[in-house]
């Protein structure tokens, strides 16, 4: 994929090969999609301070245009809960109490949300993805999970829920426990257990659908809603306006493309994450660039349909994946049930009980808290790593955590920026502080002499060192490197010689430092050889100084430590 034409990003590419038995179970996999999307809906657009069926008019866009322009199979795009609440954040300081002219700034904020990731998906600008690293990812996952969880608790038990990170909100519901209200809490717990029961004895019924249509059934035959059991509400009916938000200046939509990068980032690592996650299960890949072109056009469609900002939904794709989706017809049969909900079904789910919602919410992302696969980041681990790296030798594990933390104690953009920001810093940490080994020789073979303790050393010779370093050279680490060598030559060492081979590349810093090595050395009686030099630290030691003579190389250890006819350039 070289160019971003219609050859290499062809439209609705998950549907290219679709066969006909995957149509019952992404049809399965839309109704029950839409029986979570439909209340989430409503419910993340009162965070965003809109109307709720504001909700509903960007999910109807939003699913559509991703199924034509993303990449991933099973990722469900629609409003979210951290992105409905930068939303808020964002637009009412500029809005104060004009209802009017914060709804239009909310759409206006998805059109200028969707022509930055259309810029930077056809800028190509997917590769910032690979900064994010998978043990970030995991543990970004883990913490958005768990935030989500915790953010259902309460209306699961008919309580207040307590505003803040994560920590905050699990000790407000201590303290209101309490105040559990029985009928609420009964409705939920019995939904949970369908939701649960239904996925592990008859995963091909669609057991969220059937907690919601027990959520309100109950509210109908019992009166529940009368009886303090919070439900849905009121839900206007009828589909939405498109054009452009009325009200809207030039300079509106200026001042909203800063904070825009923003709400792309967040949305674009959350849907990220929930695409790979799937990707991952059911074999194939996602293309980070069709990701911001998927979620830029889903909100520029969004903004055009009077909505909101949207973007890749985790627990959605999670309900989605786990009622058997096979291709992005999920989707559009989701989009096709909420136009269908707007013309004719709003009262229905006016019943609906929140405590229902939570529960089907809760069981969807629950199997993403994956613990285990964080025990398994922290066994990456060894007596040798260890003494080689210190608290680094664990950074994909640290990394992690730092991820989960951070969104559980900051929110999901700092987490995200912090995760990745621990991951940059271990990563420098460990190339400032190479493994410089010495080796002894094994048959053919120069070997760690810390694994290998009984071979060879130098063939015999006291008076030879042989080292390498298991890293490029670079500024970063060229001094540790000079102190590292220096220290390891004793009084009757004559002879030092650099195995290049697992050093890639150098730098000039770095090759400045092998000549001050060089002659740091000769002024003890020690001669500096280079062997088995690769093509580009050949050539950059051999052009960045040009006033001094050249460091002896050699096709082989063993001919450098013989002193043969050294060579110039590459072995």
């Amino acid at each position: 994929m070289n160019h971003p034409n219609a050859t290499a990003w062809p439209l609705f590419g998950s549907l290219q090969g679709y066969r006909r038995s995957w149509i019952r179970p992404d049809v399965i996999a839309g109704l029950t999609v839409w029986a979570v999307l439909v209340p989430e809906a409503l419910a993340y657009a009162t965070i965003a301070g809109v109307p709720p069926v504001v909700g509903l008019y960007a999910a109807i866009p939003s699913l559509i245009l991703y199924a034509a322009a993303g990449s991933s199979r099973h990722l469900v795009v629609g409003p979210m809960s951290a992105t409905a609440a930068l939303s808020a954040a964002i637009i009412a300081p500029i809005a104060g109490a004009d209802d009017g002219k914060f709804i239009a700034l909310s759409a206006g904020l998805a059109i200028a949300t969707g022509i930055v990731g259309l810029i930077a998906g056809f800028a190509r600008l997917g590769f910032v993805a690979a900064f994010i690293s998978e043990p970030v990812l995991k543990g970004f996952i883990v913490g958005l999970a768990l935030t989500i969880i915790i953010g259902q608790v309460p209306k699961l038990f008919g309580i207040e829920k307590t505003e803040g990170n994560f920590f905050v909100q699990a000790w407000g519901i201590i303290r209101g426990l309490g105040d559990t209200e029985w009928r609420t809490l009964t409705v939920g717990a019995v939904c949970l257990m369908v939701v649960l029961g239904f996925k592990r004895w008859l995963p091909l019924i669609p057991g969220a659908l059937v907690a919601v249509a027990v959520g309100i059934l109950a509210v109908a035959v019992f009166g529940l809603d009368d009886k303090g059991v919070a439900i849905v509400g009121h839900i206007d009916s009828g589909l939405p306006t498109l054009g452009i938000p009325d009200g809207l200046g030039f300079h509106d939509y200026t001042d909203l493309l800063g904070p825009a990068v923003g709400v792309l980032l967040i949305g674009f690592a959350e849907g990220l994450g929930a695409a790979k996650t799937y990707a991952v299960k059911h074999g194939y890949t996602v293309d980070p660039n069709r990701e911001l072109l998927g979620l830029g056009a889903a909100n520029l469609g969004s903004g055009f349909s009077s909505g909101m900002v949207v973007n890749g939904s985790l627990s959605k794709t999670a309900v989605n994946g786990g009622a058997g989706a096979r291709t992005q017809v999920s989707g559009l049969v989701v989009a096709a049930l909420v136009v269908l909900t707007l013309l004719f079904l709003t009262g229905l789910f006016e019943q609906l009980p929140d405590a229902a919602l939570a529960a089907i919410v809760i069981a969807a992302v629950v199997e993403l808290v994956d613990f285990t696969a964080l025990r398994r980041l922290y066994r990456v681990w060894t007596d040798r790593l260890g003494s080689i790296y210190g608290v680094a030798a664990r950074e994909d594990f640290a990394a992690a955590i730092a991820a989960m933390l951070g969104v559980l104690l900051f929110d999901t953009l700092p987490g995200l920026v912090i995760g990745i920001g621990v991951s940059m810093l271990l990563l420098l940490y460990r190339s400032s502080r190479p493994h410089v080994a010495s080796l002894v020789r094994e048959g053919d073979r120069w070997v760690d002499v810390t694994t290998h303790p009984s071979s060879d050393h130098a063939a015999g010779r006291t008076d030879v060192l042989v080292v390498r370093v298991e890293s490029g050279l670079y500024f970063a680490n060229s001094d540790y490197v000079h102190q590292q060598i220096e220290a390891r030559c004793t009084d009757e060492t004559r002879v030092v010689v650099l195995d290049a081979e697992t050093s890639p590349f150098i730098d000039v810093s770095a090759a400045q430092m092998l000549f001050e090595l060089r002659d740091t050395l000769a002024d003890n009686g020690v001669t500096l050889r280079i062997a088995r030099d690769v093509g580009q630290f050949g050539d950059v030691l051999g052009h960045s100084n040009s006033k001094v003579t050249p460091i002896a190389v050699y096709p082989t250890v063993r001919a450098a430590i013989a002193g043969a006819d050294p060579i110039a350039g590459t072995d």
